[in-house]
């Protein structure tokens, strides 16, 4: 029988990687996983956990004129998206740290760094080769944007969390669930927003 450094290897520590990894070495598995971006994946860092932060700061404008009709008196109100996303950083640096913990305490090996597989059983992080039984690949998606004109001026929702500046106006393109809550988080935060699709 072949002597592999470990039982299995996880390329990818979102969500999905992370449960293969725990649920594997809670059977007594030695299980090593690699991230070269962040821990947690798309959804703790720029997919479900960021989007909801955006959702709830932007209800407030609305909460703010309807107060006055349940006996509210707002005063002066101001918007500071700076503000906004240093506390989303912080909350998603939170929850990166959640991960590992939960790595590191169920005795996974952690390998920070692109993996790369060279065979049925190794794999190369960091110029560093480890053998595995079993090679696991959750590395999620990532969005992409058409070869089309005027592609230059365009970002994807994962840059749409990390803009310096709220912009004026907003062009989205697209009309599946993402774009929809990216267009009325930047329409309560008081954003010309524009929604483009292709259908009626």
């Amino acid at each position: 029988m072949a002597d592999y450094d470990f039982d299995l290897y996880v390329i990818g520590i979102g969500s999905g990687g992370t449960r293969a990894s725990r649920m594997a070495a809670s059977y007594g598995a030695k299980v090593a996983a690699a991230e070269e971006r962040y821990y947690g994946g798309t959804c703790v860092n720029v997919g479900c956990v960021p989007k909801k932060l955006l959702v709830y700061a932007s209800q407030f404008a609305e909460d703010f004129s309807s107060a006055s009709g349940f006996g509210w008196t707002v005063g002066e109100r101001e918007f500071d998206w700076a503000s906004l996303i240093k506390n989303k950083d912080a909350e998603i640096n939170r929850l990166n740290g959640i991960y590992e913990r939960l790595l590191n305490n169920a005795g996974v090996t952690i390998h920070d760094g692109r993996a790369r597989i060279v065979d049925a059983h190794t794999v190369e992080v960091n110029g560093e080769r480890h053998t595995a039984k079993y090679i696991l690949v959750a590395v999620g998606g990532w969005p992409t944007i058409p070869d089309i004109p005027g592609k230059e001026h365009a970002i994807t929702s994962n840059e749409a969390f990390y803009l310096d500046d709220l912009p004026k106006r907003v062009i989205v393109v697209g009309g599946g669930f993402i774009a929809v809550e990216f267009a009325v988080c930047f329409k309560g935060m008081v954003v010309d927003v524009v929604q483009l699709y292709r259908c009626d």
